[in-house]
């Protein structure tokens, strides 16, 4: 998975809650920090995801992917890098990374994208209006 420029960036410490007994990232926690990026990076970058239901619209998540590389521990600050791959006519798709610094050096621990379908309210494919198009493709000149 490549990571398109531009990258957002943004740190998140791992919680207990996160974590299983072994105070090790439980695998399904990394679609939540990928959603944590992909969230934050629309609302810095293009809109709120309240403006995009505003519009009768929702972006449920239709594919992912994650290659694991290496844990993630109780109280690790992790870096998690998201990046928009594709805008289609009804979906998009965004890639990621999480990793950490270790003794200086960033290490991967996970790799992975989300595909996403533009939906109306009744579950019906939806074309991006012009304007959602137009702020989503803004990412790509930042």
């Amino acid at each position: 998975m490549t990571m398109h420029e531009p990258v957002f960036r943004i740190k998140y410490r791992v919680i207990y809650g996160d974590t299983d007994a072994g105070s090790v990232v439980y695998n399904a926690n990394y679609l939540r920090f990928f959603e944590i990026g992909r969230t934050e990076m629309m609302r810095s970058w293009a809109m709120p995801y309240q403006e995009i239901e505003q519009q009768g619209l929702i972006l449920p998540v239709t594919e992912t992917y994650l290659r694991y590389k290496a844990p993630a521990r109780y109280d690790d600050l992790l870096n998690i890098s998201v990046s928009l791959a594709e805008l289609k006519k009804v979906s998009c798709r965004f890639h990621y990374r999480v990793l950490r610094n270790d003794d200086g050096k960033e290490r991967l621990l996970v790799k992975g994208l989300t595909n996403h379908a533009c939906v109306n309210r009744q579950g019906r494919l939806t074309p991006f209006p012009e304007d959602i198009r137009e702020k989503i493709m803004a990412i790509w000149n930042r």
